[in-house]
């Protein structure tokens, strides 16, 4: 299967992970509007403003996902794989101001008080959302296994955070009603604010690397290189460099070869190298530059060569 192709299968499964999450949402966002007015609940409403930036959060993604997925262009040669972590950022600045709102809300009652009501319909909906979200993050994990897409890992980072947020919202609850610990509704609405802050954070890193072209993990790097040492038309690699743009790796790097061979014996030898590589790593882009044998281009040089790379 070529590159293009699984990058349009990686967009097939990323879009129906998005329109899972914006299915979610919308539900939730109509049960909580219920339960938060019902309950003059701090943690409700925050739980409620969370679900609301979901929403926008979830419809974002779909849209970056598709912007991902169009194939490249006269003016992007390369793809348009980095919608994907603009779409990524734009979620985690959305989750930080959900935070920011739900602290202010919970401060404010904290200092002027106030009491929650209707627990059995708080904490249903509470409950509801919880087992609703298991089952958005299972077929999360599964279609991020498949495709790696930056954008539906951020939304299952903030949808991870949910399932925290329902269960404060729960324990405020019981807390504030069946125990009389009215400071708790606040108290649990501060720990979501700060918990979400968290997770955008940890959700930015991804999105950031693909952004500034970070090199692939050194793990992944080494196996890339493990596999290319098991053909001798790559003995001479060098100057390795590795980057991922949404769902696609990029790999390209210099490879020395015997002065005698012509242009079209290279080309051949290592057509046929490239096209196992590529069956060995799906949805990778590799371009490989000949260079005559012993040449080094001493301003490019990036990494040592295949043997000690091993080492």
């Amino acid at each position: 299967m070529t590159t293009a192709k699984i990058a349009a299968e990686h967009s097939r499964h990323s879009t129906r992970a998005a329109l899972a999450s914006v299915t979610l949402a919308l539900g939730l966002l109509f049960a909580k509007a219920w339960a938060a007015y019902a309950t003059d609940s701090t943690a409700m409403l925050g739980s409620l403003a969370d679900t609301a930036l979901d929403v926008v959060a979830s419809i974002t993604t779909l849209v970056g996902v598709r912007i991902a997925a169009a194939p490249a262009d006269h003016d992007h040669r390369f793809g348009h794989g980095k919608a994907e972590a603009l779409v990524a950022l734009a979620q985690v600045g959305l989750i930080s101001v959900s935070a920011i709102g739900i602290a202010w809300r919970a401060i404010d009652r904290l200092i002027n008080g106030g009491e929650t009501a209707a627990l059995e319909l708080g904490v249903g909906v509470s409950l509801l959302a919880i087992v609703a979200t298991f089952l958005l993050l299972w077929y999360q994990r599964i279609v991020i296994a498949r495709t790696g897409s930056v954008a539906i890992k951020t939304d299952n980072v903030h949808y991870r955070s949910d399932l925290f947020l329902n269960g404060s919202v729960i324990a405020a609850l019981v807390l504030d009603q069946a125990f009389h610990i009215h400071g708790a509704d606040a108290v649990f609405g501060i720990g979501i604010a700060l918990w979400l802050m968290w997770g955008a954070y940890r959700a930015s890193n991804e999105s950031i690397h693909q952004l500034m072209d970070r090199e692939w993990p050194e793990e992944e790097r080494q196996e890339f290189l493990d596999a290319a040492a098991e053909y001798d038309e790559l003995r001479g690699l060098h100057d390795l460099r590795t980057r991922k743009s949404g769902t696609v790796r990029f790999v390209q790097f210099h490879v020395w070869v015997p002065a005698d061979w012509t242009v079209q014996q290279a080309h051949d030898r290592l057509d046929v190298v490239e096209e196992k590589l590529q069956q060995r790593f799906p949805g990778t882009e590799i371009l490989i530059h000949l260079d005559p044998e012993g040449q080094v281009d001493r301003e490019t040089l990036l990494t040592s060569d295949l043997t000690e790379s091993a080492k």
